[in-house]
């Protein structure tokens, strides 16, 4: 396993994050705690979490976990998301804010958070409101590093330049969906995170599983998120997704190597990326992007994959004077 600093914090995080959005949901207590042994055995010290995820269970189940052994770890949650129906009971004020760190420090039966990212933007409360409260929540030690994710590079951008007038903590890391079938980030996220040097830890690099092998323009299996959820349908229900999930696939089995893995490794050497956020339900399926750590990626292998994707257009008209 290879380690590499968080953004500019000095803090060392495993090349690849595991994501625990399946704890307490698709994967009971213990196959959580089998996924968890398994990532420790091979060195992963990154876990992400976030408060919403199966109603908090997630965050207990993690807590539970990481008793022993807390301060070897770096852990994430995240906050704005609806947790109840109550009008406050979502958004980045510092009061939805405030409130949702104390449970999520609660839940995971710790003194603080490594990380806490803001999960989605929020156009009811002003920047600067969400910075500060931030800041303060970095001053009390209860976090020790903002990030954000799910936000657009003006706005990261903004938020850098309010914490940097201000004397405020500034977001050390973006979490942005990144996967062969949706390169936006390569636009102007990850070339804005390479210039203010901000870790990126990119969710969803299987492409909530289209990119597993299960897929293609002909080939659509009777069950799996992709046919039975509407949010993934949504994000992943164009016709061209699964004519490049069936290209990947083929060049995969040429390659010999198994596309969940190899869609990983492609994210991974990316040199934007600091850790991919890999997800699993069981042990079996984790393999599979665990096997990424042993994929010798070259510049030129990324480069010919990329080729069964789009490049996504450049963020200006002028790009006959590059």
């Amino acid at each position: 396993m290879e380690y590499r600093v968080l953004g500019r914090t000095g803090v060392k995080v495993s090349q690849l994050c595991f994501g625990t959005m399946s704890f307490g949901g698709d994967a009971d207590e213990s196959t959580s705690a089998a996924m968890y042994k398994r990532c420790r055995d091979v060195g992963i010290n990154f876990f992400d979490c976030a408060n919403v995820y199966a109603g908090g269970r997630s965050e207990e189940i993690l807590g539970k976990l990481m008793a022993g052994e807390r301060d070897t770890l770096v852990i994430t949650s995240k906050v704005c998301s609806a947790v109840g129906q109550g009008v406050n009971q979502r958004g980045l004020s510092r009061r939805h804010i405030m409130l949702e760190v104390e449970n999520s420090l609660r839940r995971l039966n710790t003194d603080r958070l490594d990380v806490l990212f803001v999960h989605h933007y929020d156009n009811d409360t002003p920047m600067e409101e969400t910075v500060r409260a931030l800041d303060a929540l970095v001053q009390q030690g209860k976090i020790l590093y903002p990030g954000v994710s799910n936000w657009s590079a003006w706005q990261m951008a903004k938020a850098l330049g309010i914490s940097a007038c201000e004397g405020l903590a500034r977001f050390e890391c973006v979490q942005p969906m990144y996967n062969l079938v949706k390169r936006q980030a390569e636009v102007e996220i990850l070339p804005f995170a390479q210039s203010e040097e901000v870790a990126v830890t990119p969710y969803s690099p299987m492409g909530g599983g289209l990119l597993s092998g299960k897929y293609a323009s002909a080939k659509r299996p009777e069950s799996g998120r992709l046919v039975s959820n509407t949010m993934y349908m949504s994000r992943y229900g164009e016709e061209n997704y699964y004519q490049i999930a069936g290209d990947f696939t083929a060049h995969a089995q040429e390659k010999g190597v198994h596309p969940a893995t190899l869609a990983v490794a492609w994210v991974m050497h990316n040199p934007a990326i600091t850790a991919p956020i890999i997800g699993a339900r069981n042990v079996e399926q984790l393999e599979g992007s665990l096997a990424a750590l042993d994929v010798k990626m070259t510049d030129e292998w990324w480069r010919e994959i990329s080729k069964l994707s789009y490049e996504p257009p450049l963020a200006t008209d002028r790009s006959e004077e590059k």
